[in-house]
């Protein structure tokens, strides 16, 4: 599923649908990842501080991957909607 993520709110709500829907709980994502809890947490709270290596991990981890790229038009983006 593609997602629109352009916040770290974002990423961290996009971030746990992904992992919600493996069944994955945080604790398990944080084993499988070699991360605390705490750590899946505040990645999934969007707040400052995360490591881009973390993320990177996680990513990795669920099996997503970043892509780059230039944001969609005013009006033309269904993220702009919300």
């Amino acid at each position: 599923m593609e997602q629109i993520a352009r916040t770290p709110k974002q990423i961290g709500a996009a971030l746990r649908r992904c992992r919600r829907a493996g069944g994955l709980t945080q604790a398990a994502l944080g084993e499988k990842t070699g991360l605390r809890q705490a750590t899946i947490s505040a990645l999934e709270s969007g707040e400052p501080g995360t490591q881009l290596r973390t993320l990177a991990e996680v990513m990795a981890t669920l099996g997503l991957e970043l892509v780059i790229r230039e944001r969609g038009q005013p009006g033309k983006d269904i993220g702009d909607l919300y």
